[in-house]
């Protein structure tokens, strides 16, 4: 296992009862790195994020974040890993402004906190909504909100299901050139996206799965 990756999986498995949903997942992330992580439907790439990101234990193998160990340092990983799901939440008495603040607070992120917000607010055009609850939100708004949360605070690894699912053309380009100055920075970045143009001129590696098995992980200029 690569201690000095930003993120290695090893021997990863999960099962649901009787149902294999990951077998013996292995691969690295260095820092710097923006990997895809693609598959059909029901391969297990959600189930290996959440894995990833702590929010189901595996049956077997082991994780490394920024060189700490997920199951045994877990306030130490969370310190380096940010996941943005697809479908993010959010709570009902804070209006999106409120959410990034909350966030960066939690994550002892407030020094100029709000020229960082409001650089990222009105670069994905949420600034003109900053004061709307983000129920009333559309659910591209909410997506994009759900980024933010991700991009205000600090991270060694940025963690995206689907990022570019509910997001318009021009959102699409955004993104994609806020997750290159994210590499460019150092970040390690993985990415579940079933677009096969999302990112495809910033990715370092591809990593496949086929009913929950690792089909490969490579470098895309192998």
């Amino acid at each position: 296992m690569d201690e000095t990756a930003a993120l290695s999986v090893k021997n990863l498995s999960k099962a649901y009862g009787s149902r294999k949903v990951l077998e013996d997942i292995s691969f690295n992330l260095e820092p710097g790195q923006l990997a895809i992580l693609r598959g059909p439907n029901g391969s297990g790439k959600t189930t290996l994020l959440n894995c990833i990101s702590g929010l189901i234990m595996p049956d077997e193998g082991s994780i490394l974040v920024a060189g700490h160990d997920l199951h045994r340092q877990d306030q130490e990983v969370r310190r380096h890993l940010v996941f943005i799901p697809d479908v993010p939440r959010f709570y009902l008495e804070l209006t999106a402004y409120e959410h990034l603040h909350f966030i960066a607070a939690a994550n002892d992120s407030l020094d100029g906190f709000p020229q960082r917000a409001e650089q990222l607010m009105r670069r994905f055009e949420l600034w003109d909504a900053r004061d709307v609850f983000p129920h009333h939100y559309s659910r591209g708004m909410r997506l994009k909100l759900g980024l933010l949360m991700g991009f205000i605070r600090p991270s060694s690894v940025l963690l995206l299901d689907e990022p570019s699912s509910a997001i318009d053309a021009a959102g699409v380009v955004l993104l994609e050139e806020e997750l290159s100055q994210r590499k460019a920075a150092g970040q390690a970045i993985l990415v579940s996206s079933h677009d096969l143009r999302f990112c495809q001129n910033i990715t370092d590696k591809l990593i496949t799965l086929h009913a929950g098995e690792l089909e490969y992980a490579n470098s895309t200029a192998a």
